[in-house]
């Protein structure tokens, strides 16, 4: 029995060493999506006959093209992105629902412009409202949603600054909800700021069902609605979202469209007529959707990876989907690795990043992606090195 027991301790020891002699293998930090500029920002004259513009991919936010884009200017009713927003995020916080009664004030019925003719008192669903606001650019809509949710225009529009602050709106002041300008001191924007708020906006898949409908009706049937976006009739995959016209603003728009699964943004802001202005998104969204595409690698789970000194032996990895816009034309050439090493040593914490997936495109890097642990080992005790190197030899 002696004899069992010192050879017993001799594998242990031996064991032992074994694991302390491995190499250790450990990667730091947490490796971020990261995109490279393989779809550079361009700026060639397209002709657009606009003050500024701006097109950007919405699931990257890549800019593709910019023309003036951050000088502040007046955006008229495009303003009321940003009060979609903010509606939107109520509605997903639980602050609101489609089927809250709004009440209308005197003040949200004394406004002028597009309108839908509220009367203090008047009440109507935040769903009719909303569709008010997007099809057909209600200002009494506008401000009356806005009360509903923050009890006064006044800190609605706080909110909105506020909201801009934290989206990286570096460029842009609101003083209304909707764009309204004959009073307004400095209410403005940027074409980039505008491209900023309508990505967060098409978030929320809801609004885009309203933006994309040409022609719709509130108060049962008794009030007609025809969208003021004319390009969502006229040109393919327009799905949205929103234009405003005033003297000061000239004729501006945020304009989303989706083909073969790309969606672009495109801002047009101080054209000096609505045809204009069409055109300008027209050409701009062509030039788009004929130059750039999205390359997609799905995220995938791969082989368990070996983990030396941990309670667990193995552990599960992945990496998420990467997404990236860039030249047509370059898609095909995109080339995926995988950097992985053999082992890692305990601890490992459960989404630590253990390696990475690179992708390049001609030779060159056009982003990457972390391999992550998809759970926890920690590292093993003494007595856990004994425990398992005992099961194991009593298995023999």
């Amino acid at each position: 029995m002696s004899k069992l027991i010192r050879k017993m301790c001799c594998l242990c020891l031996a064991a032992i060493m074994m694991c302390l002699s491995l190499p250790v293998v450990s990667i730091q930090a947490e490796a971020p999506v990261l995109i490279s500029e393989n779809a550079p920002t361009q700026s060639v004259d397209l002709g657009l006959n606009c003050k500024s513009a701006v097109l950007m991919e919405a699931s990257t936010g890549e800019v593709l093209y910019q023309h003036n884009p951050t000088e502040a200017m007046p955006p008229a009713s495009v303003t009321k992105i940003m009060t979609l927003l903010l509606v939107m995020e109520a509605i997903e916080a639980g602050k609101l629902s489609m089927d809250d009664l709004i009440t209308a004030s005197a003040h949200a019925a004394s406004m002028g412009g597009s309108q839908i003719y509220l009367k203090e008192g008047e009440q109507m669903t935040t769903r009719d409202m909303i569709k008010s606001v997007v099809i057909s650019s209600a200002n009494d809509a506008a401000v009356a949603l806005a009360e509903h949710v923050s009890g006064s225009e006044e800190a609605f529009v706080d909110a909105m600054n506020k909201r801009a602050v934290e989206l990286g709106m570096k460029n842009t002041r609101f003083e209304n909800t909707n764009g309204l300008d004959d009073t307004a001191i400095n209410h403005v924007t940027s074409a980039l700021d505008i491209a900023i708020m309508s990505r967060a906006l098409i978030e929320h898949k809801e609004i885009l069902e309203y933006s994309s409908i040409w022609m719709d009706t509130i108060r049962n049937g008794a009030f007609g609605l025809t969208n003021t976006n004319r390009l969502v009739r006229f040109y393919r995959g327009c799905n949205g979202l929103k234009t405003g016209s005033t003297q000061k603003a000239g004729f501006c728009v945020s304009v989303t469209a989706e083909r073969d699964g790309m969606t672009l943004i495109c801002v047009i802001m101080g054209a000096e007529s609505r045809d204009i202005r069409n055109a300008a998104a027209t050409r701009l969204l062509d030039w788009g959707f004929a130059n750039y595409g999205l390359y997609t690698c799905d995220g995938e789970i791969l082989d368990s990876m070996k983990v030396t000194g941990g309670k667990l032996m193995k552990i599960g990895i992945s990496y998420p989907t990467f997404t990236c816009v860039m030249s047509k034309g370059d898609i095909p050439s995109v080339e995926k690795k995988i950097s992985l090493p053999e082992s890692i040593a305990a601890p490992v914490r459960c989404g630590e990043a253990v390696g990475e997936v690179i992708f390049t495109s001609h030779g060159n890097e056009i982003g990457r992606v972390a391999i992550s642990a998809a759970e926890t080992s920690e590292k093993i005790s003494f007595l856990g090195v004994f425990q398992r190197i005992l099961a194991k030899f009593l298995l023999i």
